[in-house]
């Protein structure tokens, strides 16, 4: 389903480009294959021999054929229990990469002075180092429980509760809205998966990157080509590096 204004790769409805970036205060990020190119449970899985198994799962979960996010990823951690720790450089280290355009759209947004957020059903042992490298300003993720230097198979929980999914993320996005004294219409949603609809219908401006059909045939913005930073091509470039 194409949305009604395109330039090739790029869809919009339901906006008025040019935009002013700094109209809005806070961007909220899905990591995998949206910041990220890669699903990061399924190249765990691979290391594993269960790849196949694995991605199955999280290609239904995505397109949101399965109903309980929850026990979907319960599941599939467990089929994890015994990897080694160490395994989880290897996946960062060797198998993780930023999406294109990733670091640019983010400088832009910080630059006029959004807060920019991590939202996933991803792992800290991976968000931590990437909120680092990219200068995010909070995440919101799943903790693996280790022991004795590998994975049980199992997720800890944590203050704000058991498992991060579609409602914990619109949850996070509203709660950092709160705390910055705006209204959800003044957030940027950016996912590619059915568990990131809850933020992007809470968020004023919601943006599909290579999106599943569930999530392209919602969303304002659907990038289908070309990098993350597409997105800037819909706003004012005065408003994306006002310093500059």
């Amino acid at each position: 389903m194409l949305l009604p204004k395109t330039t090739p790769g790029l869809h919009w409805r339901g906006i008025e480009p040019p935009l002013a970036l700094s109209d809005y205060r806070l961007i909220a990020f899905d990591m995998d294959s949206t910041l990220i190119s890669i699903e990061t449970l399924d190249e765990m899985a691979d290391l594993m021999g269960r790849k196949a198994e694995v991605a199955a799962l999280t290609e239904a979960a995505m397109r949101g054929e399965i109903v309980d996010y929850k026990q979907s990823l319960r599941e599939r951690v467990a089929l994890l229990a015994g990897m080694p720790e160490a395994a989880l450089d290897e996946v960062y280290q060797q198998r993780l990469r930023i999406n294109p355009g990733a670091e640019t759209l983010i400088a832009a947004c910080k630059a006029a002075g959004l807060t920019c957020l991590l939202v996933t059903g991803g792992f800290t042992c991976f968000t931590d180092r990437l909120r680092l490298r990219l200068g995010l300003d909070d995440v919101r993720a799943n903790v693996l429980e280790v022991e004795n230097g590998r994975l049980t198979g199992r997720l800890l929980p944590q203050a704000w509760g058991d498992i991060c999914d579609g409602e914990e993320k619109r949850r996070k996005l509203l709660e950092v809205c709160a705390a910055l004294g705006v209204g959800p219409e003044r957030a940027i949603a950016v996912g590619d998966g059915a568990n990131d609809l809850p933020m992007m219908r809470a968020a004023g401006l919601s943006v599909g990157y290579r999106a599943k059909p569930a999530v392209r045939q919602e969303v304002n913005v659907a990038i289908d080509t070309g990098g993350l930073d597409r997105l800037l091509e819909l706003f004012r470039p005065s408003s994306c590096f006002p310093d500059v």
